[in-house]
């Protein structure tokens, strides 16, 4: 800023050249009445040369003021419009900066939330495939359920006739079969219903996620277009009541903790969801491995209850076909005995008649003789051997009935082992070797 000049001195005034209120005043007085007379009324709103001077005194030194002033103003003015600038673009610089500092903090919370986003959408596409795997496992038990069933039904009352029908091993092992595959369908529902909620909670932390990276995107663009917004652009304009801040607004502070408990929240139910995963993992190897060693343990139990049967079934053949040769023998025997006894019927015969005839010997013939004993003896002797064949008849016939009772019992207990093999080998095992794999039980496919 230039140094303004000095206003000049006020000069003094000369009395030679302007000569003094008095003087006038002498001068008309010596002028006589007439000449006074004569010049009143063309002083009377006159200045003197004095108040002249002064008058134009004061208009040089007001325009020397306004000059000095309005040079002083334009210096100030060139200095506060190069300040003004200066601090406009500065300020404006400070503003591009800041917001360039919020879109580097907008696309770091976007992209930490597009990667969470990303986490949770593997994360759940794994929670449902092991949902898939619960519900195909779900699936393959009413195959072994029904096998379980239907062998419990094949063994049950009306099919194993007579002593077969029996709460064998087989039987409590196909009881437990049962129970262990209600109890790991009921397992199987309860970790579905769990996965269907976890995989909502992971859906809805999701969605608070993409909520946010939507509004991030949005302010993303809009401060960008604020960004490059420059003065020599065309899309601005005055809106009266901008510059103001709303009654509602966060800070920086809880903008960032606001996108960072989403992303610990959606971490949060992530871990929840790994978690979930393990256990389902857990859990169909475990009810996979109960069901299948279980499933052993039946075939086991019926390899073993055939072998049985089998066995029981080759010694009552065997005994049944030693009891049909007995009978064979024994019915020999009985024939042999009635035999045996009808043969008697001559000799008895002979003897009797001997005896008859010699009672009609006359007088004194008629004699106890030795020959009369020995024939009365004879007699005697004969009816003896009839009665001892008789009983021997009598138990041989006995003894047939008893045998022929046998073997109906024994034909009868081998269709009964015959049927009972049927049941177990031909109907419940065969059956049985449509049990699912391990594979299938483990929810693969």
């Amino acid at each position: 800023m230039s140094v303004l000049a000095t206003p000049p001195e006020r000069p003094e005034a000369k009395t030679d050249l302007y000569p003094s209120m008095e003087m006038e005043m002498d001068y008309q007085g010596n002028t006589g009445n007439d000449m006074g007379i004569s010049t009143v009324g063309f002083r009377s709103k006159k200045v003197t040369p004095a108040e002249w001077h002064e008058a134009n005194y004061s208009k040089y030194y007001q325009s020397f003021a306004d000059r000095d002033n309005a040079e002083r103003v334009r210096h100030e003015s060139k200095r506060t419009q190069k300040e003004t600038e200066a601090t406009t673009n500065q300020t404006q610089a400070d503003v591009t900066k800041k917001l360039g500092e919020r879109l580097h903090d907008i696309n770091f919370w976007k992209f930490e939330l597009e990667r969470e986003i990303q986490d949770v959408i593997n994360e759940t596409d794994l929670l449902l495939s092991q949902k898939k795997r619960l519900e195909n496992a779900l699936r393959a038990t009413e195959v072994p359920l029904h096998i379980a069933t239907d062998n419990l039904n094949c063994r049950g009352d009306g099919r194993r006739l007579g002593v077969d029908l029996v709460q064998d091993e087989v039987e409590l092992s196909l009881l437990k079969e049962v129970e262990i595959i209600n109890n790991v369908q009921d397992l199987l529902r309860k970790t579905i219903v769990q996965a269907e909620n976890q995989i909502k909670f992971n859906r809805d932390a999701k969605q608070n996620l993409e909520m946010d990276w939507s509004d991030k995107k949005e302010a993303d663009e809009i401060d960008s277009i604020c960004g490059i917004l420059r003065n020599n652009s065309t899309n601005k304009q005055f809106y009266a009541g901008a510059a103001k801040f709303e009654e509602i607004q966060s800070t920086p502070e809880s903008w960032a903790q606001f996108s960072h408990d989403n992303i610990v929240r959606a971490e949060h139910e992530r871990m929840a969801s790994n978690q979930l995963r393990t256990l389902i993992d857990n859990v169909l190897n475990d009810t996979s491995r109960d069901m299948t060693e279980q499933c052993n343990a039946v075939d086991v139990a019926f390899n073993k209850r055939v072998e049985e049967m089998q066995d029981a079934l080759a010694k009552l053949e065997e005994h049944c076909k030693k009891e049909c040769d007995e009978i064979t023998r024994m019915e020999k025997n009985i024939a042999g005995l009635k035999q045996s006894i009808r043969d008697k019927e001559d000799p008895m015969k002979v003897a009797q008649t001997r005896l008859y005839n010699r009672t009609k010997r006359p007088g004194v013939e008629n004699c106890r003789d030795p020959a009369q004993y020995k024939l009365v003896e004879e007699v005697h002797q004969i009816a003896a051997s009839v009665d001892a064949l008789h009983e021997q008849l009598n138990q041989s016939e006995n003894s047939l009935k008893a045998m022929m009772d046998t073997r109906m019992a024994l034909e009868k207990e081998i269709l009964h082992k015959k049927n009972s093999i049927f049941i177990d080998k031909e109907k419940c095992m065969t059956h049985r070797t449509r049990y699912p794999t391990i594979l299938r039980l483990q929810g693969y496919q």
